[in-house]
């Protein structure tokens, strides 16, 4: 599976002006964008999940192309095949675990309703080892369980492309080690294509993917 990435956006406000001019092409199964904040690799991510609009450039994820400015495409988010796990992991508070993985799936906002749960969201379950917690809400669970939920319920509808924003910023130290490799083993198990961004050197050599580094919105390797 192929990832072509070459977009370009401007965006102003009172203080200062940052142009966003991204370019790299990779078929690795597990991509690294690396940057110091505000380098522009949340920008990257949004608009590769649909979330953003670049003014300019294109979107490509395994021959399918999802955004062409100049073709006047725009795959809308949810048709896309790309899953986005957000850095603080955006789980429904007032739903329970198992709820917040099937809201992923088509009709997702009526499982709250639902008294029989998706054959997909009890394999999730099983796969991510929350079974235990399925009826529990996010406030009663760890840290390291909302990240497995946040993973489950973006792989649920079996995207072509998992985009993860700072996975473990928010983890203490030593639960981060741990869920690194949690997500390597996970990856590996399921052939995933992956796309990690991270501030985090630390973070770069345990993935050991394709590095594509950013530094003020351009690729410098």
């Amino acid at each position: 599976m192929s990832i072509d990435v070459a977009i370009r956006q401007s965006l102003r406000d009172d203080a200062r002006r940052f142009e966003l001019d991204i370019a790299f092409e990779t078929a690795a199964r597990r991509v690294v964008v690396f940057g110091p904040s505000g380098a522009g690799k949340s920008l990257t991510l949004r608009a590769m999940a649909g979330l953003g609009r670049p003014d300019a450039g294109h979107v490509r994820v395994d021959g399918h192309v999802l955004y062409d400015a100049a073709a006047h495409i725009d795959v809308p988010a949810r048709d896309r095949g790309v899953a986005y796990v957000f850095q603080d992991y955006a789980l429904f508070p007032h739903l329970t675990v198992a709820q917040n993985i099937g809201f992923a799936l088509r009709g997702g906002w009526l499982n709250p309703r639902r008294r029989e749960r998706d054959p997909r969201v009890v394999q999730m379950l099983a796969l991510f080892e929350l079974a235990g917690v399925a009826d529990s809400h996010p406030s009663r669970i760890s840290g390291g369980q909302r990240q497995r939920v946040a993973l489950a319920r973006a792989l649920v509808a079996e995207p072509r492309l998992l985009l993860l924003d700072e996975p473990f910023a928010a983890l203490d130290p030593a639960l981060r080690g741990r869920m690194r490799m949690e997500l390597l083993a996970l990856q590996q198990r399921l052939d995933l294509q992956l796309l990690v961004i991270t501030h985090d050197a630390a973070d770069v050599e345990a993935l050991q993917g394709h590095t594509v580094e950013i530094r003020d919105g351009r690729v410098v390797r």
